[in-house]
Parts: structure tokens; sequence; C-alpha cells
């Protein structure tokens, strides 16, 4: 039983739908009910929304980490 996977670029979904997206793949393929080819594409949209999920993460502590930079030079004056 083959189910459908989203499509959608990987780096132009939210962090949440990613990692729930990334997190069915892994039952799926925990399951071992699929094919070898299913598993494989699988497999490979998995790694390519692990990487999309690691960058918006990434962008994030950047983030936080120049704000807090910010409140940081706030402060001291």
């Amino acid at each position: 039983m083959e189910e459908t996977v989203d499509a959608s670029a990987p780096e132009s979904m939210t962090f949440g739908a990613a990692l729930a997206e990334l997190e069915e793949i892994v039952k799926s393929l925990e399951s071992g009910q699929l094919e070898l080819e299913d598993s494989l594409g699988r497999y490979e949209r998995g790694v390519s929304l692990l990487r999309a999920c690691r960058a918006k993460l990434a962008d994030a502590q950047q983030r936080v980490t120049m704000l807090v930079g910010e409140i940081e030079d706030e402060d001291a004056e």
C-alpha cells in the first residue's frame, strides 16, 4: 500500500510542515511494509526535508543570536 507524499519543495515549507512530513516518512520506513523503490524514494525525500529543517534551524539560531546581541548592546548603553 503506497502512501501519498507531499511533493512541495522542502525549502518552501514551514519548519513544522517539513518536520511533520519527515516524521511520517520515518514511520513508513520503520514499518517495513514498503517496496524497495518506495523506500528509496521516501528516504531521498526525507534527506531533503532534513536538510531544509537544519537550514531553517540555523537561520533561526542566527536571528536569535543577532537579537540577543542587540539587547546586550542596548543594555550596555
